[in-house]
């Protein structure tokens, strides 16, 4: 409870340093922290796969560098895992209904299957330029076989999940040299 005293320009002041934790499960019990400490913590998902986690993490990276780092793949495994009217994930602003889990599965799925038939290897155990081309090709919508959402749409998806986790952040503005100017800060610093 705010103290009634606190005048609302103060508790905006202590809001906008504190960060914005998720629960994450940890040694099997919940455990509140952000997603940049869950990857750093190596949080195994709870919705993905672990091969699908890790595509993603490879994806991530090369879409947005440090969105690993930044725990993209824990922010978009939680988020899945939440109901829908709390979920934060750029596919809920687009329209799409809910549940999103079979949009990611089904992008990663055709990422994993291009790997297979273009480099007869898993997209984690290709080269870095490897990795790089099949995504040139998928953002290009240049991957025969393509199942599911468009691939267009799946790689803004991914990419904006990516950039919110590594750069919608007061220290993301920091990163690149802009100022951080909200209206209003925000209650939370969830890149933190």
């Amino acid at each position: 409870m705010i103290e009634s005293s606190l005048s609302r320009r103060e508790f905006m002041r202590r809001g906008a340093g504190a960060a914005l934790v998720l629960p994450f499960i940890v040694g099997g019990c919940e455990k509140r922290m952000t997603p940049a400490a869950a990857a750093k913590s190596d949080v195994p998902p709870r919705v993905l796969t672990g091969g699908e986690a890790a595509d993603l993490a490879l994806l991530g990276e090369l879409l947005v560098p440090g969105s690993r780092a930044a725990g993209l793949v824990q922010y978009i495994d939680h988020q899945l895992g939440a109901p829908a009217d709390e979920n934060m994930l750029m596919i809920k602003y687009l329209g799409l209904p809910a549940p999103y889990t079979d949009f990611y599965r089904g992008g990663l799925a055709s990422i994993a299957g291009a790997a297979r038939r273009k480099h007869d290897a898993a997209f984690t155990a290709l080269s870095t330029g490897q990795r790089k081309s099949l995504v040139d090709d998928f953002v290009a919508c240049r991957i025969t076989g393509w199942q599911g959402a468009p691939a267009s749409l799946f790689y803004f998806v991914v990419r904006s999940d990516a950039i919110d986790v590594v750069y919608g952040t007061e220290q993301g503005f920091a990163l690149l040299g802009v100022p951080y100017m909200a209206h209003i800060a925000p209650p939370s610093n969830w890149g933190a």
